[in-house]
């Protein structure tokens, strides 16, 4: 058993395609612990690692919204399939078929290798450490918590195979889904740390779906047209989502990724202060097989802002082109995106040497963004009876039973109270209604 640890540990060192693998912290601190088996090391140093590994695996487990996680072979598959390498980015560029011959003979020899690596159990770790070791520890040693060997079924790796007989449909992995983040991922947050800004994967994105909507299906139906031609590669044009608040615009491109996620799309949230930022993200994501929409929610500026001048370089295209992957959906409340004042206006006729000669064209600029998105969609607050289509309807999709009359009369007296006629309003009123019907039923009421 202590030849084919060495053995094992040689073999890592040939990682080619995986190498990035051993600079992982989780894996970096499992060879660690195996060449503890290795070399004569004492009973502390022996323990300190186990229990160094084993932290790691439970505390990289949490980061990776893995939660309890035990298995080394589950962290291992993980890491595999959504750490980017030089197969993952050429596989989701071309078919499998088109990849050079050697490079798909060493992944599946890699794949092989780390299979091994992840097949060695605690339990025997411990008991080769303690067949060639003092037995001073062996108390200490024994008692020493263990992790799972195999990891759950799963479509790549056949549980008691050779996981290099995957490698066919790891490649298909990379191919439909990516790799790197945007194979983990299907929304992202563009943030900003000092100078330099990231991509940031959304954990739990907004589960909404398309037919979870009531009415606007005219607007949607312009919306989800536009998407579909961008994904499967014909024009299409950037939107803006125009209209009063509560009427669904942001909901439906959350609900875009959830639908098309698994044809490429894929969504990244821009903040509206860090637009500056553009050239970054274009940077990222310039050749990528996915296709991506920046999103850009209440956009609006004021007058003392430059920062449209980046979203107005990337509807119109800058020297540097817009990638054709990428497309901007933004929404906003406002039918002029940035704020105009009557001092602008002022500085048509004013006679102040501080005021700008050419007002009138600043003007223009100002009330001329909105014109440079291609496609303008309206959405308008419902009016009365179209409030009242859309309670009907969630309270149909929630299963709620209530005479029309009462439920009309109730939804009336909340959008009263409360917000105004908006879908939001009705959704809102929905979940009061059936989380009040609900606990009346627990209470016995």
């Amino acid at each position: 058993m202590q030849n084919e640890i060495r053995r094992l540990l040689v073999r890592l060192e040939s990682l080619t395609v995986f190498r990035d693998l051993l600079k992982d912290e989780v894996v970096e601190r499992f060879i660690r612990l195996l060449e503890t088996c290795a070399e004569k090391q004492s009973s502390k140093e022996f323990v300190s690692r186990y229990s160094d590994f084993l932290h790691q695996l439970v505390e990289h487990g949490m980061m990776l919204k893995l939660p309890g996680i035990r298995s080394f072979g589950e962290y291992l598959i993980h890491a595999i399939l959504y750490r980017e390498n030089s197969v993952s980015k050429m596989a989701e560029q071309v078919s499998s078929g088109q990849l050079p011959g050697w490079m798909a003979q060493e992944l599946a020899k890699e794949l092989n290798i780390l299979g091994e690596l992840a097949a060695l159990s605690s339990r025997r770790i411990k008991s080769e450490w303690l067949q060639n070791h003092d037995h001073e520890s062996a108390e200490i040693i024994s008692d020493l918590p263990e992790w799972d060997t195999c990891p759950k079924a799963h479509s790549i790796f056949e549980p008691g195979k050779p996981w290099g007989e995957g490698s066919t449909r790891l490649l298909d992995f990379y191919s439909k889904y990516g790799s790197g983040i945007f194979a983990r991922y299907k929304g992202f947050i563009w943030e900003r740390s000092g100078d330099k800004g990231s991509l940031r994967g959304v954990d739990d994105p907004d589960p909404v779906r398309l037919s979870d909507f009531i009415g606007y299906e005219l607007q949607r139906n312009e919306i989800v047209e536009n998407t579909l031609q961008f994904i499967k590669g014909y024009p299409a044009n950037n939107l803006l989502l125009y209209g009063d608040r509560g009427t669904g615009k942001s909901s439906t491109v959350k609900a875009l990724l959830n639908e098309y996620y698994t044809l490429g799309l894929r969504i990244i949230e821009i903040p509206k202060e860090l637009l500056a930022d553009f050239g970054q993200i274009l940077g990222i994501i310039r050749n990528r097989p996915q296709k991506f929409i920046a999103f850009i929610d209440d956009l609006s500026f004021s007058d003392e802002e430059s920062s449209y001048t980046a979203l107005k370089a990337v509807l119109e295209g800058s020297l540097e082109n817009r990638p054709a992957n990428l497309l901007v959906y933004a929404t906003t409340n406002r039918r002029h995106l940035i704020k105009e004042r009557f001092s602008d206006r002022a500085g048509l006729t004013s006679g102040q040497a501080d005021d700008e000669i050419h007002a009138a064209d600043t003007m223009q600029e100002k009330l001329s963004l909105a014109d440079r998105f291609g496609m303008t969609i309206t959405f308008t607050a419902p009016d009365r009876d179209e409030y009242l289509e859309i309670v009907e309807g969630l309270a149909h999709k929630r299963g709620i039973r209530v005479e029309k009359d009462v439920l009309h009369k109730k939804a009336i007296q909340w959008e009263m109270l409360y917000n105004g006629r908006s879908p939001r309003t009705a959704l809102q009123f929905i979940n009061w209604l059936e989380g009040h019907q609900k606990m009346n039923w627990e209470s016995g009421g």
